[in-house]
Formats: structure tokens, sequence, C-alpha cells
């Protein structure tokens, strides 16, 4: 003969049943956190490489001209890791630059169009004013969105 389970065992037999499910979910959260963007660790900006610099030019002080710093933030994405974003001034491609570069334009003061892209998105393009006024920065960075979808803002000093 069994006896009736009692009302506690039932509600523990339903916590160790629903147990498993619980662990799988917090599995797959996991899995799927890691998918998404992360700055990677701060590690100083390399250079772009000479031979990826494709509009000579522009990377050349001059006189009456002020430092544009365009940096490619780093991210641990494999997604968007090893894509190269291409880089336009005033519409002409002027370098490639890769995760964890940046790239030191040299323009005259006013307004430009600072650009970028990649094989898979469209030029995302800001109208960028370059002072010599030291009050405000002339510095912008590549990202990519959680969507990785290439992204360029002008950020402070």
């Amino acid at each position: 003969m069994t006896r009736p389970q009692s009302r506690a065992s039932g509600v523990a037999s339903k916590v160790r049943a629903a147990a498993p499910g619980a662990v799988v979910a917090a599995v797959v959260a996991v899995l799927l956190s890691s998918c998404a963007a992360t700055p990677a660790d701060k590690v100083p900006f390399k250079d772009v490489p000479a031979e990826r610099i494709v509009k000579q030019g522009y990377t050349q002080p001059g006189a009456d001209k002020v430092a544009v710093d365009l940096r490619r933030e780093r991210s641990d994405n494999v997604i968007v890791r090893f894509r190269d974003a291409l880089v336009y001034v005033d519409g002409e491609r002027v370098a490639d630059i890769m995760n964890g570069e940046h790239i030191v334009f040299w323009l005259t003061p006013g307004t430009h169009r600072i650009g970028v892209s990649t094989q898979f998105d469209p030029v995302v393009e800001i109208n960028f004013i370059v002072t010599p006024d030291s009050r405000y920065s002339n510095r912008a960075s590549v990202s990519f969105n959680d969507d990785h979808r290439i992204m360029l803002r002008r950020v402070a000093n």
C-alpha cells in the first residue's frame, strides 16, 4: 500500500524536477552574454601601419593644421574584432583601421566630414568641427553596437 504524499514532499519533488531546467537556462544565459560586444582590456592604441594608409597627405603635420585622433576601440567580440573599418575624410577613403589602432589626421580648422564603414555596413558619417581651442576635443571613436554595426562618435578629452 502506498502512502499519500505530503504537501511538503510534493513541493520538494517539483523543485528538484525544475532544477535541471534552471541550470540549463543559466548556462544558456552565460553563453549568450559572452556573444555581446564588450571592451577588451585597456592597452595603448597601436598606430595604423603605413601600408593601410591608402591616401597620403592627411597624416602629415602642417602649418595651420590641427591633430584629429581617430581611435578604433578594442573589442573582444570575434565577430567584429577582425573586421577592418574603412575611414573617410571629406568623402575620400584615407585608411583602414583595425581593432585597437588609431590614426592621427592633420586637418585645417573648420568642419570636416569623417566617416567609417565596413564591407557589411554603409558609411556612417559625422560633421566634425576641428578647432585649435584646447577646450574642445579633437578625438573620435569607432566602435560596434550589439548588432555588430559600426558606430562613430566624437569623444571628450
